[in-house]
């Protein structure tokens, strides 16, 4: 099969859901928080061990739009462009993260894999606007200069640890 790759993660997620078809949204759920995407590999892997069509799990991977195909960076930076922080100019602040990091519309993570950065329609944060959010965390009232400063200071951070 995919001798390369190392499928005990995946075992573990599959146990401690019993294998369950029913639990593939929380199982793939499982196995992106690992490994901060999908990776291809599980495709198959996961048909043959819950007996169900490598398509029909794909599907439920490209219906939800929180799964990814792709890989992620450590550090996943989304930028609100919803209606209130578009307004308040979201978009120069996506743009100096883009620029900071050597990123583009096409290309949305870093070839170290340390950062992402892409857009939501909305975080829900409305009177903070505009806000970012980074994995967990929220930053509020953004500006192209404190985005500056937040990629300097999640550097620091990747190169302390």
């Amino acid at each position: 099969m995919h001798e390369n790759f190392d499928f005990s993660v995946t075992d573990r997620i599959l146990a401690d859901h019993k294998c369950a078809q029913q639990l593939i949204i929380a199982i793939l759920q499982d196995i992106q928080e690992h490994y901060r995407y999908l990776p291809r590999e599980v495709f198959p892997y996961l048909a043959e061990k819950l007996d169900m069509s490598e398509a029909r799990i794909y599907s439920v991977a490209t219906f939800y739009e929180n799964f990814s195909l792709e890989p992620k960076g450590k550090y996943v930076i989304k930028i609100c462009d919803g209606t209130a922080c578009h307004v308040r100019h979201s978009l120069p602040i996506l743009e100096r993260f883009r620029q900071e990091l050597g990123l583009s519309e096409n290309k949305h993570t870093t070839d170290d894999l340390n950062f992402t950065v892409e857009t939501v329609s909305c975080l829900g944060a409305c009177g903070l606007a505009p806000v970012i959010m980074v994995n967990d965390d929220v930053y509020s009232a953004m500006t192209p200069e404190k985005a500056s400063e937040l990629i300097k200071k999640l550097k620091e951070e990747l190169a302390n640890a």
